[in-house]
């Protein structure tokens, strides 16, 4: 039967970056998958991180930088990149900021994504 998920969960981040989650653990329950849309001001970065999920970002507007290995993989609106668990990789955005989504396989969740202070 099909499942209704009636409401986003907002998840503020520092720096500025707004998650809306539309699938995913804190909005419905689901940890095999999430799915949120991202809004990231421009040039918000995050720490460097070693998931444990798989995750496939697609650029709405903007640019998301993913580094991996000292080399920064620039994914333009209309472009999407995937990465893999176990990569070292940090996110950032142009100068213009983004909008995409995230997909992430299984569920991003804290313990999962292994931050770097």
């Amino acid at each position: 039967m099909p499942t209704l998920v009636p409401n986003v969960v907002t998840i503020p981040v520092p720096g500025g970056k707004l998650i809306e989650e539309h699938i995913g653990v804190p909005s419905s329950g689901t940890s095999a998958v999430s799915i949120a849309h991202m809004h990231a001001p421009a040039g918000w970065t995050e720490p460097f991180q070693t998931p444990e999920f798989t995750e496939y970002t697609v650029v709405l507007q903007g640019l998301v930088t993913v580094e991996c290995e000292g080399v920064v993989h620039e994914c333009h609106a209309g472009q999407a990149i995937v990465t893999q668990p176990g990569e070292r990789i940090r996110y950032g955005v142009g100068p213009q900021g983004a909008e995409y989504f995230a997909i992430c396989l299984p569920a991003f969740a804290p313990d999962l994504v292994h931050r770097e202070d």
